[in-house]
């Protein structure tokens, strides 16, 4: 169960979520439109890049990147200095940029969600062992540095 029980397959469901009620529960409602279209393509790829930026400094750090372990490195370098939780920010852009992209305007409520099971599924607990394994370097690493942005 583990195995599916990471951030990008949340991530999917929730994209789903949100392509369905734009397919069959459009409730009339709209945002379609050039600004729309390019606001939405600025939030997917700044999300992108954010996901992928993150995923050097885990590479560069040689830990792992997989939130149910432990890491061996405490990465605060690169993005890391601007957020503890650069991609989860990634994949909130991400998400907020495809429902405006499926125009799925009533799916915008999706995103408080997504942020919260986000948090206490995966961030709470990853910050419980980064506080266990790294004590007081994560100490300060938390003061300075905000949880998302």
């Amino acid at each position: 169960m583990r195995r599916i029980d990471v951030p990008p397959v949340w991530l999917l469901g929730f994209v789903l979520l949100s392509w369905l009620q734009a397919k069959y529960l459009p409730l009339g409602l709209s945002l379609k439109g050039g600004f729309t279209g390019l606001l939405s393509g600025i939030l997917i790829g700044g999300g992108i890049l954010v996901v992928v930026l993150a995923a050097v400094e885990f590479r560069r750090h040689r830990t792992t990147i997989i939130p149910h372990e432990t890491p061996s490195a405490l990465v605060q370098s690169g993005i890391y200095k601007r957020s503890r939780n650069p991609i989860y920010v990634g994949d909130v852009l991400i998400l907020a940029g495809l429902i405006l992209r499926f125009d799925a305007i009533a799916s915008l409520v999706l995103i408080p969600i997504f942020v919260w099971i986000i948090e206490r599924r995966f961030i709470l607990p990853e910050e419980d062992r980064l506080r266990r394994t790294f004590r007081a370097d994560f100490a300060r690493y938390e003061q300075k540095t905000r949880r998302w942005v």
